[in-house]
């Protein structure tokens, strides 16, 4: 029986949270999460960067490198797509959003290395899903890892106003404390469905 597209979706974003489940991602996560606006601007980049990244890959591989026979040259090829998708988005956030792309700093570009995106495609791959399997798949993970940057940056943001955070735990260390607790708290969406 194949999986709805829509309850992919709504695993991709709760039950099997890219960030907060698989701990994918976790560089710009805790670098970008000490200010609202920056998290929110690097979420909506990571969930289009997942997005088109997941549907321009499952053409590749099947469309190119299945009928050639040339799988084994899959990480190859899907590391240069989310290179090519990277970069177009970099140029435009410099164009349009250069207060943003000050901001984001070496962060934006290192979102061709964030394992998050390759292990969109290697997912996709591994559980064969469709096309538009692959679509809702890659597009909720995306939301997911914004969700999940979105919560700790807010967190991040009222402890700082609110509490005095010991010396040792201040930056990542509080980041991968509150990351654990809501991780947890996501651990309560697993019952609803799974799609492995």
């Amino acid at each position: 029986m194949e999986l709805n597209p829509f309850i992919i979706f709504i695993a991709a974003v709760l039950t099997h949270n890219i960030a907060l489940t698989y701990l994918l991602g976790m560089c710009p996560f805790i670098a970008m999460s000490k200010s609202r606006s920056t998290s929110i601007g690097m979420g909506l980049a990571v969930t289009l960067v997942l997005t088109l990244t997941g549907m321009a890959n499952w053409a590749m591989y099947h469309l190119f490198l299945v009928p050639t026979g040339s799988e084994i040259m899959s990480f190859l090829v899907f590391i240069v797509v989310i290179a090519c998708v990277v970069q177009v988005l970099e140029l435009a956030v410099a164009k349009f959003f250069p207060a943003l792309q000050n901001s984001f700093g070496i962060f934006l570009p290192l979102i061709t290395v964030n394992c998050a995106v390759l292990a969109v495609s290697l997912f996709m791959v591994l559980r064969t899903y469709t096309f538009w399997q692959t679509t809702f798949f890659a597009f909720g993970s995306g939301l997911g890892w914004f969700l999940a940057i979105a919560i700790i940056s807010g967190i991040r943001e009222k402890m700082h106003m609110v509490s005095d955070v010991p010396q040792g735990l201040r930056g990542a260390g509080i980041t991968f404390v509150i990351a654990g607790i809501l991780s947890l708290a996501f651990m309560g969406f697993s019952g609803m469905v799974n799609v492995q």
